[in-house]
């Protein structure tokens, strides 16, 4: 029997409670092997914030999904240089492992911009897509993408960010163990 691996991509900067859901709901409802947290070197749709290196960020996802024994951090965008198209990962990935089958883990954000995705098409030859729903975006498209349902989550890094430069709390959107590293490298302006 196949492995079947669950992959989660992002800037993960800071990794969140939001994308832990995400990662646990999708696992649980379609009985994955594990899921793999995928952060992007370069991210072709967004700016990723320069000042956190690309270290920090894999050591802040491995301390968020210390305690979970079916998450594990995929490295092989940051093993390369350039935009990190999925497209390409995903190639990189089935050539090491022709034995699993992959499936690619999309809120509906990221539904809404598929049509702009490098190599769609021949991409979705290769794996199959988990979509979730996320507050105020749809998941209606006409790919063939396997729709989970989770709770609603509303938290971004981008909150995070802002929450931490202005010294807000962060308390139970981010683990203790990912702010604790935050505090201790002064990350995102922390104190």
């Amino acid at each position: 029997m196949r492995k079947r691996v669950g992959i989660l991509g992002g800037t993960f900067d800071p990794p969140h409670l939001g994308h832990l859901i995400i990662a646990n709901e999708v696992l649980q409802e379609l009985n994955l092997d594990e899921i793999r947290f995928m952060p992007n070197q370069d991210p072709p749709h967004k700016q990723k914030d320069k000042a956190i290196s690309n270290d920090d960020r894999i050591h802040m996802l491995k301390l968020a999904i210390a305690d979970h024994p079916y998450f594990a951090v995929e490295t092989i965008e940051m093993e390369r240089e350039g935009l990190s198209y999925t497209y390409d990962s995903i190639v990189l990935l089935r050539n090491r492992e022709p034995e699993t089958e992959f499936y690619f883990i999309i809120g509906a954000d990221m539904i809404e911009y598929l049509p702009k995705w490098y190599k769609i098409d021949e991409l979705l030859k290769l794996i199959q897509f988990i979509g979730v729903n996320r507050p105020n975006h749809s998941q209606e498209t006409n790919y063939p993408i396997l729709q989970v349902t989770i709770p609603d989550i509303n938290i971004s890094s981008t909150l995070i960010r802002k929450r931490i430069s202005e010294n807000k709390s962060v308390k139970y959107l981010i683990s203790d163990y990912v702010w604790n590293y935050i505090k201790e490298r002064h990350l995102y302006g922390s104190k």
